[in-house]
This record gives C-alpha cells, sequence and structure tokens, in this order.
C-alpha cells in the first residue's frame, strides 16, 4: 500500500500515499499464460486506520516548533496541538511492517553540524516487524519522513525470540535497548560518524548513522517492560537496563537489572528483585531524580531506589486498592491495563491472571499509608502514564490514568529526608493508553475504542478541550447516497459500550493556521471584509461588530484599528454592511443607513481630507435586517413591516446623500435578504443557455438587478430592484419541511440565502433550526397573484415558483452561508455546529466537513500575504487559515449508546435500521432502533427479550410487504472478545 518508512527499504522512498495500485501477472510454470492474460489487483485505501498505539513529542521539524507523532499500527501522523486544543495533521505516511514501538532521539546539541539535513531535529526511532530499527528524520522539503538509518536487528515477523516488541532510549540518547517477546535482549549503540576528508580538503565520504549491537539471549522469560536507570556503576557498567520479566514456571514477574559490562562489552545479569504479592506490570526511570524508579504493580505503585544495581530496595509504595479521593471500590475482574501484543505473551499473563488476582488482596507489604481494611476491593491497574516536559528543576511531575478512568498526579522531590511524593486527583474520565503530557500543560488521551481528547491541566484539574476523531472499531458499514448527492456516504458502527457511536463518514477539506489573536474578540454579531474598489484584488477593511459596537481594523498578517479613519458609527451593534460603489462603504445598523468615504489614513485611494466624509438615512421604524449591493441598498423594518430601496447621489463634489428609490409594506417580517455582488449573467452565460426553459428564459433580459430575501411567513422569494420599475416579485418558495413520521418540523426561518448561479440556477436557505435547503424554479407565465407577499393587492407579481429540491439536516444552530467569493458560482462555506464547504456546482446539496472547530462566524479575507484567507471566530479569537487541496474523510458522531454491531440503510422510508447489544439498562441487553440519518435521532426501537441478543439482521420483500428479519441467540457467552475482534 505504500513506500518503505519504517523497517527497509529504500531510504529516499519515505512512506506511501493515500492510495496506490500495484499489478503483477500471476505465476505459472514455463510457457504459462501470456501477460495480456494476467491478473491485476487494485487496491485502494477509503480511510485509514484511527487507532493511536503509540504516540510521541519532539522538535522533529525544527528546534522551534514541538510536534507530536501518532502512530496508528502501519501509519505515522505528524500533528501540532493548537492553544485551542486543536490537532492539526502535518502529513501522514504509511510505513511498511507493523510498528511495535517508538521513541525520539535527541541528537540536537550532541550531533550538531556532522549531518546537514538533520540539522538540529529530533530523530524519530520506530521499530516495526520488518526486523529493523528505523531512524528518521523529518524533510521540510518533501514534507515527510525519510530514514536515516535502517539497522537490522532480525528477520521480519513475528517470531517470540527475534527482536522488535519494545524499545526503551537512554536519557543520553546514545544506547537503544530492544527486546523480543521472550528470552532475546539488545543494546543498539548508534552515533553520527563524522566526515572524510581527502588530503587536498575535500569531503571524500559524508557523514553517516553507526550502530555496534550487543545481544544476549539469556533472559530466559517473556519481556512486559523496561527502562534505563541511571547508576553509580557508570565503571563498571554502562548502561543498565530496568526489565519486569516473567520467568518460565513462575508465578510472579521479576524486576532485573542488566547491564553492559564496561570491559567485556557483554550484557550481564546484575540482580533481580521478586517479591510473593501483586504482579508487577511496568517500569519507569523518574526523569531528574536518576537511580529512582517507578515499578506498576496490580493494586500499588512502589518507588525503587535503584541507584546501586546490586542492592535493590523499595522506599515507598502508593496504594491503588482504594480511590485516591478516598471512596471505596468494590472487586472486579478486571486485566484492561494490560497491553498483550503476541499469543504466547497473551497465555503467559492468562496463566498468571487467577494467582494474580489472589496476590492483589495482599495489601500489608509497606503499607505506609496505614490503611487496615480487610474488606474485598478492586485492585486497580495504572494502564498509562506520562511525565511532564520541562519540569521544574528537582520536582518532576507524572500525571497517570487509572483502568476505571480516574486520572491523578503525582510530583516528587528529594530533599535531606529522602523522596518525597505528593499526589492528587485531577480528573475522571474514561481510560486511556497512551497518555502524553505535552507542552503548555496540555495532555493527550487515546480511549481504546472511543474518541480521544485533549485535555488542559488548570489550577491542579484537567479539562477537556477538544476531541481527537477515532472510527475503531468498525463493526459494520452501509454505503447509500442519502442525500442525492451522486456520492456515497459511509454509515458505519463504530465503537463498544458505553462509546458506541454511529459515524456518517464523508470526504473533509483541510486547513492550514496562520494566525491565531489573543481571546479579547468577545460577543461578536458580525463579521465582513471590504474592498475599496470594485476591481481590487485584495481585501482592505475588516468590519467586526459587537452587541453595542463596530470595530473596523485594516487587512494582512497584522490586524490594525483604523475605525476613526472608515467613519462607521462605533457605539452601535452593525447589521451589515458593504461596498456600494468605488470608494462608497455603507454601513446598516438598527437606527440608520450611514454612508462613509474613508480617508487616505484609512486607505491609498481614501479622500484627501482629516475625517471622513458622511451621510445618513434615518428610517420612521426600527431597522431589522439589510444588505448592500453594486450602486443600491435594500433593508427591512418589523412592526410595520416595510422594504425599502436606497440609491447613492451626488450633490456637490465632497457631498452626497443616501435617497430612497422606493419601498412597500409587506405582509410578513423579513428574516434575511441577500444581494448578489455582480452582475451574474456575465460570468455565467454558457450556464443560462443550458437552462432551457428555466426561469430566467420567461422574464426580460433586463432582470439583472434582484435580491433574494426570507420571511417568517416562512418563505423564500426574488424580487427586482431593476431602476425605473415598480416592486416585481420574480419567484417564490414556501416552507413546509415535516419529519420522517410526518410531523411538521419547527423554527424553519430562514437566517440565511444565497443566489447560485451554477450549470443551474438555485437559491440556497440556510435555517435557524439547522437545515439547509436548495431550491430551483418552476415556471407558469403569464399570471399575477396580488396579495401573497406585498400589502398593496396591485403590486405585480409573476406566478413562478421555487421547488424545494433538496433538504440537509447540519446542526441544530441557525445556518450561515459565506460565498469564498463575489461570484455567484463560487463555493459556500456554511456554518453551523460546525463549519462545512458547499460545492455549488454539484448537484443537489453536495458538501465537505472543514477540518476546524466549531466556529460563530467566518468571512474570507485575500491580502497580499495570504490571498486564498478564511477568518474564523471562535472562543473569542480571530483564526486565520487557508484550505489546502488535500482532503481527508471526517466523520459526524451520533452517539447512540451500548455497542452498535450491524447497520441497514432502509431506502423507503430514508432512515437507519442498528442492530445494538451491551445496552446497561434492565429490561433488555440488545435491540434494534431506527435512526434518522440527518440528526442522528431515535425514531422507534424494538426490544430483545430478556436475556436474548440479536445477531444479525436483513431486509427482506414479502409479497408486497418489507420485514426485517433478525437471527437472535440466548447464549450467555459475551459477544465478542477483549481485543475488539467478532467472535468466531
Amino acid at each position: 500500500m505504500g513506500s518503505s518508512t519504517a523497517g527497509g527499504g529504500d531510504a529516499g522512498a519515505g512512506a506511501g500515499s493515500s492510495s496506490s495500485a500495484s499489478s503483477s501477472p500471476s505465476t505459472s510454470a514455463a510457457g504459462g499464460v501470456d501477460g495480456a492474460a494476467a491478473t491485476h489487483y487494485l487496491a485502494k485505501r477509503v480511510l485509514r486506520g484511527s487507532p493511536v498505539l503509540h504516540i510521541a513529542q519532539g522538535c522533529f521539524r525544527s528546534p522551534d516548533c514541538v510536534d507530536v507523532v501518532l502512530c496508528k499500527e502501519t501509519s505515522l501522523e505528524l500533528v501540532v496541538v493548537g492553544e485551542d486544543g486543536v490537532l492539526q495533521s502535518i502529513c501522514e505516511q504509511t510505513t511498511f511492517g507493523i510498528i511495535k514501538d517508538i521513541g525520539v532521539l535527541n541528537w540536537r546539541y550532541t550531533h550538531t553540524g556532522l549531518m546537514p539535513k538533520i540539522g538540529e531535529k529530533e530523530i524519530l526511532v520506530v521499530l516495526s516487524d520488518s526486523g529493523k530499527l528505523s531512524l528518521l528524520y523529518f524533510c521540510s522539503d518533501m514534507h515527510r519522513f525519510f530514514a536515516v538509518a535502517n539497522i537490522e536487528l532480525s528477520k521480519p515477523g513475528n517470531l517470540r525470540h527475534r527482536l522488535g516488541r519494545i524499545l526503551a532510549i537512554d536519557r543520553d540518547s546514545r544506547f537503544v535497548a530492544v527486546s523480543a517477546y521472550e528470552d532475546e535482549f539488545a543494546f543498539v549503540r548508534v552515533s553520527v560518524d563524522h566526515k572524510l576528508y581527502a588530503p587536498n580538503g575535500e569531503i571524500e565520504e559524508d557523514a553517516k548513522v553507526i550502530n555496534t549491537a550487543y545481544n544476549t539471549s539469556s533472559i530466559r522469560g517473556t519481556v512486559w517492560s523496561m527502562c534505563f536507570i541511571s547508576s553509580c556503576l557508570d565503571e563498571e557498567y554502562y548502561p543498565v537496563v530496568a526489565m519486569i520479566v516473567n520467568r518460565r514456571g513462575s508465578d510472579v514477574n521479576d524486576l532485573s537489572l542488566y547491564g553492559l559490562d564496561s570491559h567485556k562489552r557483554t550484557i550481564d545479569l546484575i540482580s533481580s528483585y521478586s517479591e510473593t504479592g501483586p504482579l508487577a506490570l511496568e517500569i519507569s526511570e523518574i526523569p531528574q531524580l536518576y537511580g529512582f524508579a517507578l515499578l506498576f504493580r496490580a493494586g500499588d505503585v512502589l518507588l525503587m531506589d535503584l541507584k546501586n544495581p546490586k542492592e535493590i530496595c523499595c522506599i515507598h509504595r502508593i496504594s491503588l486498592t482504594t480511590s485516591l479521593i478516598g471512596d471505596q471500590i468494590t472487586i472486579e475482574d478486571s486485566c484492561r491495563g494490560l497491553d498483550v501484543d503476541d499469543d504466547v505473551a497473551a497465555c503467559a499473563l492468562l496463566e498468571l491472571r487467577g494467582s494474580g488476582n489472589n496476590m492483589m488482596r495482599d495489601d500489608n507489604y509497606m503499607d505506609i499509608d496505614g490503611i487496615d481494611n480487610k474488606a474485598p476491593v478492586k485492585s486497580r491497574i495504572v494502564c498509562s502514564w506520562s511525565w511532564e516536559p520541562n519540569s521544574t528543576q528537582g520536582h518532576p511531575r507524572m500525571i497517570f490514568c487509572l483502568d476505571d478512568g480516574e486520572f491523578h498526579l503525582l510530583e516528587f522531590s528529594l530533599d535531606t529526608q529522602g523522596v518525597k511524593v505528593l499526589p492528587e486527583f485531577v480528573h475522571k474520565g474514561l481510560p486511556c493508553k497512551p497518555l502524553l503530557w505535552m507542552n503548555k500543560g496540555m495532555v493527550a488521551g487515546f480511549v481504546e475504542m472511543g474518541d480521544g481528547m485533549i485535555l488542559q491541566l488548570e489550577h491542579n484539574r484537567l479539562v477537556r478541550k477538544s476531541s481527537i476523531q477515532n472510527v475503531a472499531p468498525i463493526m459494520d458499514l452501509a454505503i447509500a447516497d442519502h442525500y442525492g448527492e451522486k456520492q456515497d456516504q459511509m454509515f458505519a458502527c463504530c465503537g463498544m459500550s458505553p462509546e458506541g457511536s454511529l459515524r456518517v463518514i464523508r470526504n473533509g477539506v483541510n486547513v492550514d493556521k496562520l494566525l491565531r489573536t489573543k481571546p479579547i474578540y468577545r460577543g461578536v454579531t458580525g463579521l465582513w471584509t471590504l474592498r475599496m474598489n470594485r476591481t481590487d484584488v485584495h481585501h482592505s477593511f475588516l468590519v467586526l461588530s459587537f452587541v453595542e459596537e463596530t470595530r473596523i481594523l485594516s487587512v494582512g498578517l497584522s490586524f490594525n484599528d483604523i475605525s476613526d479613519d472608515v467613519g462607521f458609527q462605533p457605539d452601535v451593534c452593525t447589521l451589515a454592511c458593504g461596498l456600494v460603489a468605488d470608494g462608497f462603504l455603507v454601513q446598516i445598523h438598527s437606527k440608520c443607513v450611514k454612508l462613509c468615504l474613508p480617508t487616505r489614513y484609512a486607505h491609498p485611494e481614501g479622500i484627501l481630507l482629516p475625517s471622513p466624509v458622511c451621510a445618513d438615512w434615518y428610517p420612521d421604524v426600527t431597522i431589522s435586517v439589510g444588505a448592500v449591493g453594486h450602486n443600491i441598498v435594500a433593508v427591512a423594518t418589523s412592526n410595520p413591516c416595510f422594504l425599502y430601496i436606497l440609491g447613492v447621489r451626488s450633490l456637490s463634489s465632497s457631498q452626497y446623500e443616501l435617497y430612497e428609490i422606493q419601498h412597500v409594506q409587506l405582509c410578513y417580517e423579513v428574516s434575511c435578504i441577500s444581494i448578489p455582488q455582480e452582475d451574474w449573467r456575465s460570468n455565467t452565460v454558457s450556464s443560462i443557455c443550458a437552462m432551457g426553459d428555466d426561469f430566467w428564459k420567461d422574464h426580460p433580459a433586463n432582470v439583472c438587478k434582484f435580491a433574494v430575501i426570507g420571511t417568517h411567513e416562512p418563505s423564500v422569494h426574488i424580487i427586482s430592484l431593476e431602476s425605473g420599475e415598480a416592486f416585481r416579485q420574480l419567484a417564490v418558495g414556501h416552507i413546509s419541511i415535516n419529519n420522517a413520521l410526518g410531523i411538521p418540523i419547527s423554527g424553519c426561518i430562514p437566517e440565511n440565502v444565497r443566489f447560485v448561479a451554477a450549470a443551474r440556477f438555485y437559491i440556497l436557505a440556510g435555517l435557524r433550526n439547522g437545515m439547509l435547503l436548495r431550491f430551483e424554479p418552476q415556471t407558469s407565465k403569464g399570471h399575477c397573484f396580488p396579495g401573497s407577499f406585498y400589502k398593496e393587492s396591485s403590486t405585480p407579481c409573476d406566478d413562478t415558483s421555487l421547488k424545494l429540491i433538496a433538504i440537509r439536516h447540519i446542526g441544530i444552530t441557525p445556518v450561515v452561508l459565506v460565498p469564498l467569493h463575489d461570484t455567484a458560482n463560487a463555493d459556500i462555506i456554511v456554518l453551523s455546529d460546525r463549519p462545512w464547504l458547499l460545492h455549488s456546482a454539484r448537484h443537489s446539496l453536495a458538501y465537505s466537513s472543514i477540518s476546524f472547530r466549531p466556529a460563530s462566524h467566518v468571512t474570507p479575507v485575500s491580502s497580499a500575504d495570504c490571498p486564498n484567507g478564511v477568518l474564523f471566530v471562535a472562543e473569542n479569537c480571530l483564526h486565520l487559515v487557508e484550505m489546502v487541496h488535500a482532503k481527508r474523510l471526517n466523520a459526524r458522531r451520533f452517539s447512540i449508546g451500548g455497542t452498535p454491531r450491524k447497520v441497514l440503510y432502509h431506502s423507503d422510508s430514508r432512515t437507519l435500521l442498528v442492530l445494538r447489544t451491551g445496552l446497561t439498562g434492565v429490561s433488555c441487553s440488545s435491540d434494534i432502533i431506527q435512526v434518522d440519518p440527518y440528526d442522528g435521532s431515535l425514531l422507534s426501537r424494538f426490544k430483545c427479550e430478556p436475556g436474548e441478543a440479536a445477531k444479525c439482521m436483513q431486509i427482506a420483500k414479502i409479497g408486497n410487504d418489507q420485514v426485517l428479519i433478525v437471527g437472535t441467540s440466548k447464549s450467555s457467552d459475551r459477544p465478542m472478545m477483549s481485543n475488539g475482534e467478532a467472535e468466531r
């Protein structure tokens, strides 16, 4: 599927793409099948694996930026975490082989200048079943990882005795320790050889990575965990590694210390430590307190003094059998924290599980906390941990997660009285593995069968910042063109109870984050970018409206306040604004419409006066909505409901005024107005010719100025704004929508409307209830229906109706439509619960998810530094981003509870049928539910009998009826194994 990165092959090959094809002739005897009859295979990846198994942090792109690498079994993804906690993907590439472990070599200061392509970057170390230890550096030019060295350790595969399961890196980045599943272990010394120079001074050979491996096969057991230890025996043994080993035939795990003999260069067993008690699981050295390590056992954590490897001693014990926040934990058989990679190692764990559970109940040994409670308690397990980067000198801190979802903070300090440990509870959630403590107090946690999360440590409490999407495991999926886009969507059953969900998987768009301001923009009610002239390539002004304030900023990579030099009224909330003519800006607020000519301080082409020239127009009642077009302004009032059309004229060389062209009273209040910002006919001649008998052939060619409005009826209307003629309604579309049960949906008032001219012209309407509609024209000439829209019965109306073509429920918040350009066929950003990119030229309503967090406002922004920028308002900050061509699949999540196992798409009702198990209710543990694909709402439910579990289902037609056939079982066996594989 991809080129080599981790584990062999040409280092220049890097990694694979999102799709690839391979072809080869089928094999046969001599003189066999001709090449023309060969069998060809095409493999295309639709969705990359999303479970994160390993995670590492380092300066991979440059010394100044801290990146995070996510390992997803057969791929690597490089990401950065913004201050808002949102992950931004830098690159993702496939690897040959299954990645077993990763680490980071810090060569920034020890090998500076020896290898220019590496510079001061850190090296990613990857161990895979390819049998090779790969050292990767990130190439900024190629935007991917490349291998600087592939160290061959063993033959490819997963044999127990071959190196390639766990790695550890010493604090000086000089040695890498690698172990097999059983028996085998090695130290690999890595360094950079200096360049070789010829006598004439020219470089004869470039610097290269050299390595020396020291092996031993005398472990005689299964290796569970290991780490390097700083000791006082450097002259005798260097380096020293601490290892958790299960010896054959033993009921307990040993803590063994191995060292490389400094003279004989052999690996020797220095000492071993074991006792009857809780099962030892993993070990980690404490940063800064070198020689001290934490031994994680089932039910407790031991602080070990390993400074002298020949004399191992325990100096502190933290009990996990009772809650660290004081709550009693009932006994429960659980080993979810154990991570087993091989069937043989799994057998070793299972054999110890029975005896281990008995050992876990002995809490007398070194119970320094003074707890004397003989009641049965649960022996909890530390399933993941991470050390704080750049912690205070002498005070290392660690966050760890228990298998019941509790997060705790441990702080260590060393003084004359010894090592002190300060535990503190910081969070309660789902158990995470792996876990990474990143810079700026952020913590990344990944749930085994659910979405990951980014947490922020604030005042010794973890606060959730954002989610990390994980669709695995996918139990089942259905593919259907539910939305009529001529593009299928995948409806997938994902996750397990309690994180079971239904995902709608579709194409998405990536963004590059360019700028983020401080969180000083609270209460934004509107956001617009304006040009000084219609023909300008770039925008000049950024208008921000607040509840009782309006500010204008200059456009660029830095935003400067120029409100006083533009002329907008600063102490009001702006409802709309725009360029009415070259050099003339219009502001609309609730009290008046304001015409402004900016000064030269605001724009180089502004007027040569010390202050802006302004003119005001005041209505008799309050303005509710408005829009600005070319040489025209439209505003609407409420109570009474009037629609005003305004124009601009010159009184003298420096005096201008807004004047009323006409007005009309309406039957319904206007909720939104949109005026196309260009003569749409000039760029869409071929499109109009392709419309056949459509709406525009039924109207004279002089209909160039028009507006689209939405009303509280609810409805959408197209009205003519041609000068010299009375108001004329060109088309109307009434909004009446029912749900799948036939019940009318409330809140269908248009929030935003847009005219789009592509292969056909159509109207988009974003509603306040989170729905998006598409209307197209139906024509019937020669009739008028007075009184249907205008208050005066004499106002002419063309009997042209707009037909509702497509409906999408994209969220629950009002839908805002913002085109990327001023052209009538531009793609449109759709805002609701999350941002979407609507493809205007596509059939029906086709849109892709934008990989950005939920935002309240958005506007396109073009400058010399960023010609294709998009500005979002999110979390009181301005985010300047740029959408990139690279696409990814995004999944919308509907939490449905339990474990979804089967999904069927019922085309007649346009709903999903989902089979669930693992329900926690007492009435039933399995059922079949009918789900609305628009919003994930539950429409109906069929419960299985108590003790009965649904296994499979299929839609069948019997006569004229469609029935759902469900296969059930009353077996008490669990339906799925603990590793997530389907039952056999």
